[in-house]
């Protein structure tokens, strides 16, 4: 009986195909803007990097200890069938940092033909000549890649990626700052959070001294990514404390890597010339021997280290990919926002001006929606996050003018007049002393008013006392006002024009348009302020005499309390006999008998009654008339496609004009949005793929399986087909829509 399984395991076909398809995504620059899975050797001088290389192609690298490799090498390793013949393609792999010249220099490097004796050492010699390095060539390493394309029967469906080796002192043909570079070099690739690192370490020296240790150690801290290799085991003496040592970390007991340790026994020098099936048997011989046997097949010897890095790069390719089409989407949107900010190309006056009216219709309506807390533009974003808040103008101006307001309440008044002992405050005085300042005033600011009256015009020194405090939070809630304007506008511009013009526009519009709005915003605070700091106290609002009457009373009812319960009637007494003669003195007792006093107490009465009515209308004036009507109101104003029709060609050319580096930017990002939806497009009709396959499988699945036996067959006697056991079947049937089955690494996992 056939069994299909849900989704079937990646087959010879499939891998090849996804290998395929990310190499191709690589060879199109697509890793200039998005990391891809990768596999990376990397390893000192010496180690051994270049002999693993032709073990595992049959192509001879150059193995020269003393002189490292200029450039990262792109080994493509791919399976045919054993009816066909090997094939090689060489390439060169730009960087994209190079003029259109150079650009096609490079990619008129191609080989196709297999290098004699699989010799690959002359090619990488004239890939140095064309990338310019070494030599007398000026530049000393290449961000280029050499892309070496090799398909055989013999191959396996692997790609890997060779960095130069590690060193530290510098000779005749590397310095020490050649060093720096190569491990700069080295760490861009280590760094990838995709890539897998082929950690090579030679047996010949010690394993604590070799730089690549501590660098993988650095950049993979937990060890998730990293696959140490062990070349050169043969160099060990038998049973000594290194081989044991190298055997336990090859173990994965010492330096713990997900995955594990590979050892092989690499070529030495007496047996360079040796064919490959010569050094496998050599390798083999030698991991049957010796302490080396104990460990398992699958972590020796160049044949399991072709299938293993083969499936541990599917695996991971099969892990990334989701994040990978995640972040060329992310990528493609990017661009796609940058490229409507710079909008066409303008190189004709229309262009521009076209181009100036789009952007400040858009500039118009997000201004408009920002103070009119309509935030559906995404240009809003996020309101969790500070930057998505600050774009949202209204917010910002509300909680600002409510905290305007708890301000003044709390700090308008210079000084604070209670009845209690104050505090160490300067800012709160008690009413007996402050009744004794006025009284002082009152008698240098006397006029022709009968003795016992006062000045009306104290109350309006009193209160300009007490207002100074105004001016400062006016100011200071105005600038911080502004400033949140500012963040708007400029964050608005930013997100319709390209930097060029949008500092174009500032400099021609926006700078001078604002600077009026904020000299008309600081002459309207003065408006409001000058009849309190200047003039006399003028309202006809009721709530003075009100609030003067509620002040007055509750005075007066303090002093009867008082009175009342010095005489012995307090809030809860009852008393059958009650003293009325001395109940009356004890109130007349505290009831203002001085009329200089009494003068005084009414001209502070009035003065806080006054106090109050102002402070609401100065809130009310600051936030309606200054804020409101002088500038939020206007910011919509600033760039408007009226004024654009306005502007002078000159004008238009000046703002809209592009720039030699605008011109670059959207020649950039347009190759970039063709690259990333060209590996898009690839991902999609890949998954797209695959999902009509798993649905083909399924269906498959379902006509195979037998059905149950009904009930009524049971009762007429009839027995069921002899079947597999119960868990074996159960272990094979995939679970049923709407559960979980648990899923090899292998299987295509993302969709």
């Amino acid at each position: 009986m056939v069994v299909h399984t849900a989704v079937a395991p990646l087959q010879s076909k499939d891998h090849k195909t996804l290998m395929d398809i990310i190499d191709k995504l690589r060879s199109k620059g697509i890793n200039r803007y998005v990391h891809l899975p990768q596999i990376v050797v990397c390893g000192d001088q010496s180690s051994g990097k270049s002999s693993v290389l032709q073990a595992i192609s049959g192509m001879s690298f150059p193995a020269q200890d003393s002189l490292c490799t200029r450039f990262a090498t792109e080994l493509i390793l791919r399976r045919t069938n054993e009816y066909t013949t090997e094939k090689c393609r060489v390439s060169i792999s730009h960087s994209g940092q190079h003029s259109a010249e150079e650009r096609a220099r490079l990619e008129q490097f191609q080989y196709s033909d297999i290098p004699e004796k699989g010799n690959i050492g002359s090619i990488i010699d004239e890939a140095k000549v064309v990338m310019g390095v070494g030599g007398d060539q000026g530049k000393t390493f290449s961000k280029d890649v050499l892309r070496i394309e090799l398909s055989g029967p013999t191959q396996p469906h692997l790609t890997i990626v060779d960095l130069p080796g590690l060193f530290r002192a510098g000779n005749k043909e590397q310095s020490a700052e050649d060093a720096a570079i190569v491990q700069s070099l080295v760490r861009s690739y280590m760094k990838n959070p995709r890539s897998i690192i082929l950690a090579v370490v030679s047996a010949q020296s010690n394993f604590a001294v070799q730089e690549i240790t501590q660098l993988a150690r650095n950049i993979d801290a937990r060890g998730t990514r990293t696959l140490g290799l062990i070349t050169k085991p043969d160099t060990l003496d038998v049973s000594s404390n290194s081989e044991r040592d190298y055997f336990n970390l090859a173990q994965n007991r010492d330096v713990n890597f997900r995955l594990g340790w590979h050892v092989v026994r690499n070529r030495d020098f007496k047996t360079r010339n040796a064919t490959d099936e010569e050094r496998d048997q050599t390798e083999t011989a030698f991991f049957e021997q010796g302490v080396w046997a104990g460990l398992p097949q699958s972590q020796k010897g160049i044949s399991s280290l072709r299938t293993r890095l083969s499936e541990v790069l599917k695996d991971q390719i099969l892990d990334q990919l989701p994040e990978v089409l995640e972040e060329i989407q992310r990528g493609l949107e990017d661009c796609s926002n940058k490229l409507n900010k710079l909008g066409a190309a303008r190189s004709t006056l229309v262009e521009q001006r076209k181009y100036l009216l789009n952007a400040s219709q858009q500039f118009s309506m997000l201004i408009a929606e920002a103070i009119g807390g309509v935030y559906r533009d995404k240009f809003f974003g996020n309101a969790r996050e500070e930057e998505g808040y600050e774009k949202r103008l209204r917010a910002v101006l509300q909680n600002i003018l409510i905290k305007f307001s708890d301000e003044i309440h709390v700090r308008g008044q210079a000084r604070k007049v209670v009845n209690s002992v104050p505090s160490e405050s300067p800012r709160q005085v008690s009413r007996s002393a402050y009744l004794k300042e006025v009284d002082d005033l009152m008698k240098r600011t006397r006029g022709c008013e009968l003795p016992g009256t006062y000045n009306p015009l104290v109350i309006g020194e009193l209160f300009r006392e007490q207002c100074t405090p105004w001016r400062g939070l006016l100011d200071d809630f105005s600038e911080k006002i502004y400033e949140a304007v500012e963040y708007t506008i400029d964050a608005a511009l930013t997100y319709t024009v390209d930097e060029d013009t949008r500092d174009k526009l500032f400099e021609e519009l926006i700078n001078e348009a604002m600077n009026q709005l904020n000299g008309h915003l600081k002459s309207k605070v003065n408006e409001i302020l000058r009849p309190h700091e200047d003039g006399h106290p003028i309202t006809y609002n009721h709530y003075l005499t009100e609030d003067f009457q509620k002040i007055r009373m509750n005075r007066f009812r303090e002093n009867i309390t008082r009175g009342l319960r010095e005489s012995g009637i307090g809030d809860n007494t009852v008393s059958h006999y009650v003293n009325a003669d001395g109940c009356l003195k004890s109130i007349l007792k505290h009831t203002e008998a001085d009329m200089e006093c009494l003068s005084c107490s009414d001209a502070v009465d009035w003065m806080e009654a006054y106090y109050k009515v102002a402070l609401g209308q100065v809130i009310d004036d600051f936030s309606c008339l200054a804020i409101e009507d002088c500038l939020i109101s206007k910011l919509p104003k600033l760039f408007t496609p009226e004024m654009v029709f306005e502007l002078s060609d000159d004008a238009v050319k000046s703002i809209a004009g592009e720039s030699q580096a605008t011109a670059d930017e959207r020649r950039f990002l347009t190759d970039k949005m063709e690259i990333l939806g060209s590996g898009l497009a690839e991902l999609q009709r890949l998954s797209k793929n695959h999902q009509r396959v798993n649905v083909e499988d399924i269906e498959k699945q379902e006509i195979d399986t037998p059905s149950s036996p009904t009930s009524e067959e049971l009762e007429d006697g009839l027995t069921p087909p002899e079947t597999e056991p119960a868990e074996s079947f159960a272990s094979e049937i995939p679970q049923k829509k709407g559960k979980k089955s648990k899923k090899k690494k292998s299987e295509w996992e993302w969709n």
